[in-house]
């Protein structure tokens, strides 16, 4: 972390003090320098940690120069931008932010011994609670205990956490904006959900990066779960609690879905297919778009070096409910296959998550295999013509799967935290 003994970039303060006037004073701005902080900012000082009273401050990771760091604030739940200040009086910075837990908002910003970039995302901030709406009872998100209450808390505390990374992370400033924006809201399993740790994440963490400003990422996704706790445990009701007309929601079950055939309580074709069509019904009720995301592949091939299937039924069944419905559909199940054979069976492997040296976790994959996961489902929103479509970075490039980006030259950079336990699911299926 660098402290440049400079005021706050004027621009930066111009849009803090109009954004103080535009939402009554709900803005919040810092500067990480020696300098006067001004009406609009709160200088940050070194080593200020976190506490409730300031509401906002550093939180615990790694300590030392150029190591990656996490910083924090208090904000009410909706979307908001965030603009940063990124570079260093005297030395060479490449940052990476990721929100919350482990979301990539910006990838690799570079910046040369004084000179200063500024960069801008629109980020979600969620809690628990449910608030009564049309059809919509008051309550609470049933979060798992503790992996949710206590280890995933920051996706759904009333705090923004930034976590900074890279060669010598440095950040000279942040702004932080309410503002009224389109929300594109995720439901899924352990490969859509946040992942509080490495080696795992997901495709639904990657997502935020391909997006420019003015649209926010609210991922409900949890590991282990299926359609029919997305309703239990009262997901989608805080989606169509919180949702605006027009507002978007991805969903991809599957992988767990399985195990209710080997209970004796669905299957892909009965139940799964049910409890898509109510979350679709539910969504449109309340204004939204639902889109239908069919279940990646996990990592097995054959003799021939082709991907063995073994969730096609879900697949299938997903399909067939997207064209009854009439409902936009992704096909993942159909892109991983050519991307998995693309690398073939030995490097495929460094596309999923090894939370022990020469153990590859089948199901989940890393943060390379999330990547290229994440712009997948940026295609196929391109594919289906949807408006949200039109918030794709300009930067965001196509996809082939069958010529995934190498990954050699993969960088975005690991978050400090490791796990070696892995997401809740279907335990037969490693």
């Amino acid at each position: 972390m660098t402290y440049p003994r400079r005021a706050l970039p004027l621009a930066l303060a111009l849009a803090l003090s109009l954004a103080a006037c535009a939402h009554g004073g709900a803005t919040r701005g810092f500067t990480f320098s020696s300098g006067q902080p001004g009406a609009v900012a709160s200088e940050v000082a070194p080593g200020m940690a976190y506490n409730a009273a300031r509401g906002f401050g550093f939180e615990a990771g790694p300590e030392g120069a150029g190591k990656p760091f996490f910083f924090s604030s208090d904000l009410e739940e909706g979307n908001y931008n965030v603009t940063i200040t990124f570079g260093a009086p005297h030395a060479a910075s490449t940052t990476t932010v990721k929100a919350e837990l482990r979301r990539l908002m910006l990838e690799n910003v570079r910046t040369l011994p004084g000179q200063y970039v500024t960069r801008t995302f629109t980020v979600n901030v969620r809690t628990p609670q449910i608030k009564a709406a049309r059809g919509i009872a008051p309550g609470v998100v049933a979060l798992k205990v503790p992996r949710e209450s206590v280890g995933e808390a920051r996706s759904w505390d009333k705090r923004l956490t930034l976590e900074f990374t890279g060669v010598n992370p440095s950040v000279r400033a942040i702004a932080i904006v309410p503002v009224k924006t389109p929300t594109l809201f995720l439901l899924g399993d352990s490969t859509v959900c946040d992942q509080s740790n490495e080696p795992y994440a997901s495709w639904g963490q990657m997502l935020p990066r391909f997006l420019k400003p003015g649209i926010g990422v609210a991922n409900l996704g949890q590991s282990g779960e299926t359609y029919r706790e997305s309703i239990s445990r009262r997901r989608l009701d805080k989606i169509l609690s919180v949702m605006q007309a027009g507002d978007t929601v991805l969903m991809q079950y599957g992988h767990n879905d399985q195990k209710q055939i080997k209970d004796g309580k669905g299957g892909p074709f009965t139940t799964y297919k049910a409890e898509i069509r109510t979350h679709v019904a539910g969504v449109r009720a309340h204004g939204g778009v639902p889109v239908i995301i069919s279940p990646m592949e996990r990592r097995s091939f054959d003799e021939r070096g082709k991907v063995r299937p073994s969730l096609i039924d879900y697949a299938d069944a997903a399909r067939q409910v997207a064209q009854e419905l009439g409902v936009a559909f992704i096909d993942l199940n159909a892109m991983s296959k050519p991307f998995y054979e693309a690398l073939g069976p030995e490097k495929s492997k460094r596309a999923f998550a090894e939370p022990r040296p020469g153990h590859t976790d089948n199901t989940h994959h890393n943060n390379y295999g999330s990547y290229q996961l994440a712009k997948a489902v940026v295609s196929g929103l391109r594919a289906n013509q949807l408006a949200v479509a039109a918030f794709v970075a300009d930067d965001a490039g196509s996809f082939d799967p069958s010529r995934p980006d190498p990954v050699e030259s993969f960088a975005v950079p690991a978050s400090p935290g490791f796990t070696t336990v892995r997401p809740l699911g279907d335990e037969s299926n490693k």
